[in-house]
């Protein structure tokens, strides 16, 4: 049994940053291997198995580095990051330092595609979507693609959405939207905003927003002072699963998911909720369409405004697209198949037999 570092911001509540959520996911699935992770000084979570590695309450990247560099030896690294200079320039010295064979998850697509491929430093490198692996193949990068995937969730009833609304202070019976986006990148926050118009004076739209930057504060006085009062500005919130199991229907219509997953993990969660799922079609997270798992729609306020009127207006359509959201997860986005599709890899480069 191979012992794997996985190297990741702490893990550990709130689970609210994609890379996080991988790295923890991927550590909860090894069966074949014994994860060693990084985690906060107060700790809550635990993997299953495998041994851990606590650190202090400040400078956790100082001590995360030093153990990769002057700790107990491991069988390899398995890195989760968006590809940046500096982050990517210490981990290939301290492969060349130590001889640790390495594989890179990268968590978020990167805007300089053609410069991302200098930045790519592992023995094996991951990617989430199609669109990803395409473009960084273009670029001349060799990679592989292994899909996040969705938690185990069931789908509320009916009292238990109600009881959602009710503790998040929203309207019972009106007709629900939410966008889990981000407010600085990619025109969803806008487009969302807009395509209010679209949308019968009953339905009500929650913006769901965790900032990203020091952009999004201001980008949300700016988007604040001219929507109405159909808009409840939730931000950042501990009750996510509460929040998308309530909604109707959940959009997320960017076209540049920078600094977020690929394929989002929220909507993930969403689709295993039963949700309708809506995106846009020129972004990664279209793959969730295949299939009929999402509804991919061109990134203009007047279609996604319409396509969710329809849906609005639609209980059976609603209920047959949350049923098949919620079969492709199942089917393409298992705990069980990309942890088995990561350890396959490690496997290989380890040069063992599964």
């Amino acid at each position: 049994m191979a012992t794997v570092v996985l190297v990741s911001k702490p893990l550990g509540p709130p689970w609210n940053d994609g890379s996080k959520n991988l790295a923890r996911d991927v550590a909860e699935g090894l069966r074949r291997h014994s994860p060693r992770v990084f985690l906060p000084h107060d700790a809550t979570w635990r993997p299953r198995r495998g041994g851990q590695h606590v650190l202090g309450p400040r400078r956790a990247q100082v001590a995360m580095l030093a153990h990769l560099g002057l700790g107990p030896p491991a069988d390899l690294w398995h890195f989760f990051f968006a590809p940046n200079p500096r982050t990517s320039t210490v981990a290939r010295a301290l492969k060349r330092l130590r001889g640790t064979p390495t594989v890179h998850t990268v968590c978020s697509r990167p805007r300089d595609l053609a410069g991302a491929r200098r930045l790519l430093f592992a023995d094996r490198t991951v990617v989430l979507s199609k669109a990803t692996e395409a473009a960084l193949r273009d670029a001349g990068a060799p990679v592989h693609r292994i899909p996040p995937c969705a938690p185990d969730l069931s789908v509320p009833s009916a009292a238990e959405r109600r009881e959602a609304r009710a503790a998040l202070g929203l309207p019972l019976d009106a007709p629900l939207v939410v966008y889990p986006g981000d407010l600085e990148h990619g025109e969803g926050a806008t487009r969302m905003l807009a395509a209010l118009a679209n949308l019968d004076d009953d339905a009500r739209l929650v913006m769901a927003c965790r900032a990203k930057s020091a952009a999004a504060a201001a980008e949300e006085r700016r988007l604040r002072a001219r929507t109405d009062p159909r808009v409840h500005w939730l931000g950042e919130t501990p009750h996510i699963l509460q929040l998308l199991g309530a909604a109707d229907v959940v959009a997320l219509p960017s076209s540049d998911l920078y600094a977020k997953v690929d394929l989002p993990l929220v909507l993930l969660e969403a689709m295993r909720l039963g949700r309708p799922v809506l995106v846009a079609d020129d972004a990664p997270a279209r793959e969730l369409a295949e299939g009929g798992g999402a509804l991919a729609v061109p990134p203009h306020a007047e279609a996604i405004g319409s396509a969710i009127a329809d849906l609005l207006a639609d209980d059976a359509a609603r209920e047959a697209l949350g049923g098949r959201a919620r079969a492709v997860t199942l089917e393409r986005y298992d705990a069980a198949a990309m942890a088995g599709a990561y350890e396959r890899l490690y496997d290989e480069l380890l040069g063992g037999a599964p």
